[in-house]
């Protein structure tokens, strides 16, 4: 590409064609993406000194960014609650306010925080609730509003219908803290309705995203980072089907058990296909120039999943090179989340510097 054609190629990236820039839903990816960090270390077969400690501390920052983001989203909404309704690339993203909420209930699990059951309760009761709205209404104002074209950002149309996986998985684990009877039996039962209804949407969704892909190529840089958003269903399935054969009925075990390995492994193998693909296309991009918005914390959360997918499949198998891709996958998530927090901290300088 010539010295022109990349800036043509820049200019039509501004982030501003995406309408991602502003506060909006989408912002609460960094949460998402920080919060996965710990959970990540966290699933981690290999048992790494100090990785505990490390991730309470990140997922403290992972509460902080969310009261935050709450508060002044909750600010910036009452001005502009229609842009972030009637702009498509900005309402995809609705999902990601659930999904934060869900990840530090998931964190607060696993890192054994004072609390955490109440905490984590909570925070599935909201974010599962704010997510199958997403899931309902969001594709339903795609479907009826014109919004089913190209785009601009083709992967953060899987945002709506995620929610109610990362709920699958985060209600499965919950469900392991809670005593056996009825009201687990009734969360484990929701979860799974939930992991299916996700799971149906999330592939009609990735079937129109490489039909996109294949048609009209992956468009403009700053969209090309929401590919990596694909990693996210898939990812989340596979930690949501280990989760809930963990947390199964003793009867039903057995037939749990094989039935995420039977799950996991061929997704593991499309997840790779398309970590294959984003990566080569994301480098594509780069080099005429990848301007940041905040769809570079794609680059986090969808990684974590698979790391947490990986590092499930690994426990049940035995497998030591399952275990030794979960940590490459990890080290894949900790660069990805340094290139995001460092793309944000320098933006935030720069709209800091123009403000003066």
């Amino acid at each position: 590409m010539t010295s022109g054609g990349r800036a043509a190629y820049r200019t039509a990236a501004h982030p501003a064609s995406l309408g991602i820039m502003n506060f909006g839903p989408n912002w609460f990816a960094t949460v998402m993406g920080t919060g996965v960090l710990a959970t990540a270390a966290l699933s981690l077969p290999q048992h790494l000194p100090g990785v505990h400690r490390a991730a309470t501390v990140v997922w403290t920052v992972a509460v902080a960014l969310l009261a935050v983001l709450t508060v002044g989203f909750a600010r910036h909404l009452r001005r502009h609650r229609r842009t972030y309704l009637d702009d498509p690339a900005a309402a995809h993203f609705w999902g990601a306010p659930p999904m934060a909420v869900m990840t530090i209930g998931a964190g607060a699990l696993m890192a054994g925080v004072p609390g955490a059951v109440p905490v984590a309760a909570a925070c599935w009761l909201i974010g599962a609730a704010g997510g199958l709205v997403t899931a309902v209404l969001i594709p339903y104002r795609t479907m009826t509003r014109g919004w089913g074209g190209p785009g601009e950002a083709p992967g953060g149309r899987l945002m709506p219908v995620v929610p109610p996986m990362v709920a699958a998985a985060q209600g499965a684990l919950l469900a392991a803290h809670l005593p056996d009877g009825e009201p687990r039996a009734q969360l484990l039962i929701a979860c799974a309705a939930m992991f299916g209804a996700s799971l149906a949407a999330a592939a009609v969704v990735i079937g129109q995203v490489w039909a996109r892909l294949a048609a009209h190529g992956p468009g403009t840089a700053a969209g090309v980072p929401t590919l990596w958003i694909v990693l996210g269903p898939l990812g989340q399935s596979m930690t949501a089907a280990h989760l809930l054969a963990a947390a199964a009925p003793a009867h039903l075990a057995e037939v749990a058990n094989a039935a995420a390995v039977l799950y996991a492994v061929p997704v593991l193998g499309c997840a790779l296909l398309w970590l294959s693909l984003a990566a080569a296309l994301t480098l594509r991009a780069a080099r005429d120039g990848l301007p940041f918005t905040p769809g570079w914390w794609a680059f986090t959360f969808p990684v974590g999943t698979l790391v947490t997918g990986v590092a499930g499949l690994s426990g049940r198998t035995g497998s030591a090179p399952l275990a030794a891709l979960a940590l490459a996958l990890f080290a894949l998530l900790l660069c990805g989340w340094v290139v995001a927090a460092g793309g944000t901290l320098r933006w935030l300088r720069t709209t800091s510097a123009a403000a003066v």
